[in-house]
């Protein structure tokens, strides 16, 4: 079995896919400033060499919006240092988002950027890019029930294609070997839903009887999504759908 390495190993993708790693009886090490095996800060390289040493695989999950974006390259720099000082690691995993090279939201062009860095650090690099998670969808309509509107306000015209995050960390470990497979092929939630379609369905299922209200936006990033850069309908491999996640979600807090 492979010692393996995962950043973000603690967060909604990360969690998972230690979990599946360590299910299949390989030697995981989970980054994080309060580990007390491998305390690690990615922003300044600080405990990256022990944690590196003898690894063979990296599964990079981190990422940090703060900062413009600027922290995940930072982070993925010293990544990289790390990873060549080792000399044991072939193989670095990135989970990247599908349009990130078509779609120019802020985001999406920090994960393009760290796409290209990792390309061309001679290390080798296999690249995932999946469509949205059922849990961003969700996360997006709870911050809008919260404003202080009736009803409530979701960008109208976008159409998103949610996948369940446990089978991203399926494929995520099946990538994390020591031979690199460079970009994958993308992977796709089953459905194409409008992002107020969605809304519905998950306010619905959650117990708040509220109206969804589309608003159009401006800027070049949302005319891109209205353009479905951001799908990806001839790779729409996944199983489980946004209204099961959704049904689930409103079953637990049912049980809250």
């Amino acid at each position: 079995m492979s010692t393996i390495l995962v950043t973000g190993g603690t967060g909604t993708l990360g969690a998972p896919v230690v979990a599946r790693l360590r299910d299949a009886d390989h030697e995981v090490r989970v980054l994080s400033r309060r580990s007390p095996e491998y305390p690690v800060d990615l922003m300044d390289g600080s405990g990256l060499d022990a944690a590196t040493a003898g690894a063979e695989v990296i599964v990079h999950c981190a990422s940090n919006t703060r900062g413009g974006g600027r922290n995940d390259e930072v982070a993925t720099r010293h990544l990289i240092d790390a990873a060549r000082r080792a000399g044991s690691v072939t193989n670095i995993v990135y989970i990247s988002i599908v349009g990130v090279d078509v779609v120019p939201f802020g985001y999406y062009r920090t994960k393009l950027k760290v796409e290209q860095l990792l390309e061309r650090s001679g290390l080798g690099v296999t690249i995932l890019r999946t469509t949205q998670f059922h849990d961003l969808v969700a996360q997006v309509v709870d911050m809008a029930a919260k404003l202080p509107l009736v009803p409530v306000p979701v960008p109208g015209g976008v159409r998103v294609q949610p996948i369940a995050v446990g089978e991203v960390a399926d494929r995520l470990a099946q990538l994390a070997v020591p031979t690199p497979a460079g970009r994958v092929t993308d992977m796709g939630g089953p459905e194409i839903r409008t992002l107020p379609e969605l809304a519905r369905t998950y306010l619905a299922a959650t117990g708040r009887r509220r109206r969804v209200l589309p608003i159009p936006l401006a800027g070049k990033a949302y005319a891109a999504f209205r353009r479905g850069g951001n799908l990806a309908p001839s790779h729409a491999v996944g199983r489980g759908t946004f209204a099961q996640f959704a049904a689930a979600a409103g079953a637990a807090a049912g049980r809250d």
